[in-house]
This record gives C-alpha cells, structure tokens and sequence, in this order.
C-alpha cells in the first residue's frame, strides 16, 4: 500500500470522526438554544407551483400561499439583470429562499464540444445562484454512458471518473469565485458520489469552500440492505456530511416485485423512507438547508406529498411555517 493510500485513508476515518463529533455538538447546542428561546425545529419546505404569471411578486406569493419558504430557481437568463433583481427582491420580501438552480447536463459527455458547452452552461448556473441569491447550483458529476446523459457506466465509479469530477468542481467554482452560493453534485446510485463516504472523499479533494453536498438519499438506495435500512442510511448521512448539506430533496421509493431488483420514485409518504428520521435530523442543521419536492407530475400529487410531511413534521414537533 502506497503512503498516498495510507494517508487517504487516514483522513477519510479521521474526517468520519470528526465529523460526527461536529454534528453531534452543533445538534446538542442548537436543540438547547431552540428550547431555551422556546421555539420549535423548523424546516424551509418548497416545490414547483402551478400558477400562470412571470411576475415576481405573484410568483413568490403563491410559493407562500402553499405553506412553501423554498423555491426552486424560477427561470431567468444569467443575462437579464433586471428580471434577476427583481426576483431577488421578491423572494425575499416574502423570506422564500431560492434553493437551487439545477443544471442537468453531462459533465462527461463523450463529444468533447458537447462537454465544453456543459460546462460553460453549469459555469453559468453557479454565476445565476450566486446572482439570484440562491443556495446552490446542482447537476449530477457526469456520467461516460454515451446513449443516455445519466445513464450507468462501469467506469462512472472509477478512479477516472472521481478525478474529473474533481477537475470538473474545481473549474467551475474558481471561474465563478462564489462568496454565497455553493456548487454540488447530487448523489446518484450508480455514479459517484454513490454513498456518504465518497461524497465525504469529494469535498475533501475538491478542496474548495465553494463546494458544498446536495442530500437525495433516495439516489443512494440501490441494494435491498439500503431499501429497508433507510433510518441507519439516513442517520449516516447527516452524521458525516451534516455540516456540509445545503440542500436535500424529497420523493420516496418502494419496490416493485419482478425478477430482479425495481425501485420506483414514488411521492413521499407511498414508499419506505424513514420521513420520521430525515425531517427530524433536517431540523437540526444550524444552517437550515431546504428539503424540495420533486419529480411529480401533477400539482395533486404535491399536495399530497405536502400534506404527508407536514403530518410527519406536526407528529415530531416540527414546523414549516
């Protein structure tokens, strides 16, 4: 074993260690706080809205007029200053945090001009966040399948394939130079990063305060063990990137009896996923990073994945208010 390894090694159990001696004093001393001052946990809850208007004020409204203090990112070119302002402004008059700006694009993808352009188009992502006051911007690390942009790849949880990631964070983060906002890869069950220690290993090879973690841990569920120990993934997860999490999303899955192994993406609430656990180890984050429903496809369904987190909030002293 090479001393390159050992000291991987070293850092990625003494990082683990440390970051759960972290989270656990920063949980103990904001649960303390928060009883001292009488206030609940709370939690930025946000979705998509269904409402016909480009105007900032109305748009921002109907995110409160659901019970939402999270949004995602609305649509705006990075080169419409004013529109940017003014959804800026919006947005925080009614104390809606815009969570994220998402570029799904591949990182990797095989034509080299086709990768250029991605990268410019995530660049460009970051520089919106950072201009639109948003949390983060969010893709997925890339992937090598050459038919579908996220597709699995026997190389996607290869060495190669975590040093361009790396190489990947690092140029758009130092192109951009962010002072608020943050870059992160969302996890993913067949590209790194595919478990809390690899995405532990990236922040500390990208080695930039500018990158952060998104947390999806539904992505990171691809074996049974997963499926059905949901509250020790769960609990793993925030105990060794709590400190780092800037923004999470919320579905559910459940498993389709066939043959082989079939998790489907269901609404939160229709599948297994330990709600109890995540929304109460989300509360206690001192930065507060918003939790976003997503993937489904009619307002109906969010109303009913609102309401079920609102009911598994209310049941652990938990408010979205």
């Amino acid at each position: 074993m090479s001393m390159r390894e050992v000291s991987r090694r070293r850092f990625v159990a003494g990082s683990l260690v440390a970051a759960g001696a972290a989270r656990r004093a920063v949980a103990n001393t904001t649960d303390s706080s928060r009883m001292q001052a009488g206030q609940s946990a709370q939690i930025r809850l946000g979705a998509p809205v269904f409402v016909r208007t480009e105007d900032p004020d109305e748009l921002a409204a109907a995110h409160v007029k659901l019970g939402y203090r999270a949004a995602y990112c609305p649509n705006v070119s990075l080169n419409d200053a004013t529109r940017i302002s003014a959804l800026r402004e919006a947005f925080k008059k009614q104390d809606v945090v815009i969570a994220e700006v998402g570029r799904w694009v591949n990182l990797l993808d095989s034509d080299p001009e086709k990768r250029r352009l991605n990268l410019k188009q995530v660049t460009e992502g970051l520089a919106l966040a950072e201009a639109i006051g948003a949390l983060c911007c969010v893709d997925i690390a890339g992937s090598y399948n050459r038919t579908r942009w996220d597709g699995p790849h026997p190389d996607n949880l290869s060495d190669r394939f975590f040093d361009a990631a790396v190489e990947s964070a690092r140029s758009i983060i130092d192109a951009v130079k962010p002072k608020r906002a943050k870059f992160s890869y969302e996890m993913m069950g067949w590209t790194i990063p595919d478990s809390p220690d690899s995405a532990l290993k990236l922040l500390k090879a990208v080695d930039r305060s500018g990158f952060a973690v998104h947390l999806d841990p539904c992505n990171l569920i691809n074996s049974p063990t997963r499926f059905y120990r949901s509250t020790e993934l769960l609990n793993e997860c925030f105990d060794k990137l709590g400190p780092w999490i800037v923004s999470c999303h919320a579905k559910d899955l459940t498993w389709d009896a066939e043959a082989n192994v079939h998790f489907r993406e269901v609404r939160p609430g229709a599948g297994t996923l330990d709600y109890g656990v995540y929304l109460t180890r989300l509360s206690k984050l001192p930065q507060a990073p918003p939790l976003m429903i997503e993937h489904l496809p009619s307002a109906e369904e969010y109303d009913k994945a609102r309401q079920h987190i609102f009911g598994v909030g209310k049941a652990n002293g938990i408010s979205f208010g």
